[in-house]
């Protein structure tokens, strides 16, 4: 089994047990191997995730792993958290549903000279991404063209 088919599987599984309490998987990561192999779930809700939510899923995600043997090899970890306040933006709908919020994003190619802004999210138009850059500069960038973005928290 592919690490890929491997967390979309551990996807699956942690969706079923997550929709049940009204909470969001956001991401699955499967890292390593054989003794040091780790699952990383990260789950979020309206309101934000508990220290209680994450134990929750952790041991109902947990239990059908194990019994279902779903993790290759004898040992595995399983890590369940939150996403964070500076979360990673991965679909334009996270970009959608943080409109107003400020981003650091890293594009793939330079655009006048520059690959990484720190701009205000203004909202999603079609498969394009409405960014403020500054008061004035507005840019519009599509997904594909996104190597990493993140909400920037402003301390």
């Amino acid at each position: 089994m592919t690490r890929q088919t491997l967390a979309e599987r551990i996807t699956e599984i942690a969706e079923r047990a997550a929709s049940r309490e009204g909470i969001e998987v956001w991401e699955v990561e499967v890292l390593g191997g054989g003794r040091a192999r780790v699952v990383r779930i990260t789950i979020d809700k309206p309101g934000g995730v508990t220290h209680g939510d994450c134990e929750l899923i952790s041991q109902q995600v947990g239990t059908v792993l194990d019994v279902e043997d779903v993790v290759p090899g004898d040992r595995y970890q399983l890590e369940v958290s939150s996403p964070g306040i500076e979360r990673k933006l991965r679909k334009i709908e996270d970009f959608s549903r943080f409109t107003g919020q400020r981003a650091r994003i890293s594009l793939r190619e330079p655009r006048d000279g520059q690959r990484r802004f720190d701009a205000l999210i203004q909202g999603v138009d079609g498969d394009e991404i409405l960014l403020e850059l500054k008061p004035g500069a507005e840019a519009r960038v599509r997904m594909t063209e996104i190597e990493k973005a993140n909400l920037k928290h402003e301390w």
